[in-house]
């Protein structure tokens, strides 16, 4: 049962959640926000520490969210009831379907990586997306849907632009930011990591010349793409072990980034299929 129920547009808990919605507030708190159905489900899936959960039955899509906020309830969280108003306030999607939670952030480093891929076995073959200054939420959060579509075992964020736990990223990953595990480190310290590791680099950019089709992708592997506005920055072209090209046919000289991590992706999972 709700712990409260909030009408109140100036009520603390409400002025706090639309403050969640910014980066400073987020970190400084230590928490970010997770909005939807299927997303705070697959949060509660993966064992995500749910410590708020606020619900509004009025905007409600179906009939699973009883069970979902007992569930919910069951793992600790605190629920509490907001009227329509202070709901569409607090949402950040343009349909909510009333349920937002509030949840711990958490950090993966190197070490983390380290332990995660020697857990796979000794014959395993690391196969890693690294991404660099990605700048727009939307993208990273479809990248992170197609890093565990491809079944990657990690994503690494080079020199992040945009905070991992921004809403939208949240809700572009449809909550499988939950189930990847996603890496933050400086590029260098990246670069050194997979050379120790002898996982071999292939970065993406339009001045290469050897087709990302031609190209040998299997084996301990780390794509690596850049940002949307400069692609990769000069280091990673010229430290990158190979450099590889999606030809395009018509004007347009590049793609979106999402887009061109899919194609190089599942380019990656043919070969290694």
């Amino acid at each position: 049962m709700p712990a409260e129920k909030i009408t109140s547009l100036q009520n603390p808990r409400v002025k706090q959640l639309v403050k969640l919605r910014d980066r400073r507030p987020r970190d400084e708190a230590g928490v970010f926000l997770i909005e939807g159905y299927r997303q705070i489900l697959r949060a509660l899936d993966k064992s995500i520490a749910i410590t708020e959960l606020y619900v509004c039955p009025d905007w409600f899509l179906g009939e699973n969210e009883g069970a979902l906020i007992a569930r919910a309830e069951a793992a600790g969280a605190k629920v509490f009831e907001l009227s329509k108003d202070a709901f569409a306030k607090v949402a950040y999607r343009e349909r909510p379907d009333g349920l937002l939670a509030v949840a711990p952030q958490w950090r993966r480093t190197l070490a983390d990586l380290e332990t995660l891929v020697a857990a796979k076995g000794p014959g395993h073959a690391p196969f890693l997306l690294v991404v660099e200054a990605i700048e727009k939420p939307g993208n990273l959060g479809t990248i992170l849907r197609s890093a565990d579509a491809a079944g990657v075992d990690a994503l690494i964020v080079c020199d992040p632009v945009t905070d991992l736990f921004n809403p939208n990223v949240v809700r572009a990953s449809t909550g499988v930011l939950f189930s990847v595990p996603v890496i933050i480190a400086g590029s260098r310290d990246v670069r050194e990591w997979l050379r120790a590791a002898g996982v071999r680099s292939v970065a993406t950019t339009p001045s290469a010349t050897d087709l990302y089709t031609d190209t040998d992708l299997t084996g301990p592997l780390a794509i690596v793409m850049g940002s949307e506005q400069y692609g990769l920055s000069d280091y990673w072209l010229g430290e990158a072990d190979q450099r590889v090209v999606i030809p395009m046919a018509g004007q347009a000289d590049s793609l979106n980034v999402a887009m061109a991590t899919i194609i190089t992706l599942f380019e990656a999972v043919r070969q290694r299929g």
